[in-house]
């Protein structure tokens, strides 16, 4: 009985958190931030082909969260997708990247292709 009277109030309950206005206007803002936050790279390092995964013939795209300073450098990264083999390599050419001065640290979204 319990489970019948559960379910209708959980589906209320996200119907009211997905809907919620505030909640849109809150991630409306949020894109605009990142879409207005875009800083250009000035100095890139292009990635090693790891030699493991030469010989594994491993291929696709590592998406790397860095945050960056006001300087241009790099602060921190975040590895959110992609083969482990190739992330290390694409870390260590994006923390050697630079890019233009920004009054506040910015967070971009880097996708690197790996293909043999």
């Amino acid at each position: 009985m319990r489970r019948r009277a559960a379910a209708p109030l959980l589906a209320l309950l996200l119907g009211a958190v997905a809907f919620s206005p505030s909640l849109l206007l809150a991630q409306d803002s949020s894109v605009q931030e990142q879409t207005e936050t875009k800083r250009k790279v000035v100095n890139k390092v292009v990635p090693v082909y790891p030699d493991l995964a030469r010989k594994m013939q491993i291929h696709g795209i590592v998406r790397v969260e860095v945050v960056i300073a006001p300087s241009g450098k790099v602060k921190m990264t975040h590895v959110i997708g992609g083969n482990p083999v190739l992330a290390q390599s694409a870390v260590n050419a994006i923390e050697q990247w630079k890019w233009t001065p920004a009054p506040q640290e910015t967070q971009e979204l880097v996708e690197l292709s790996f293909h043999p």
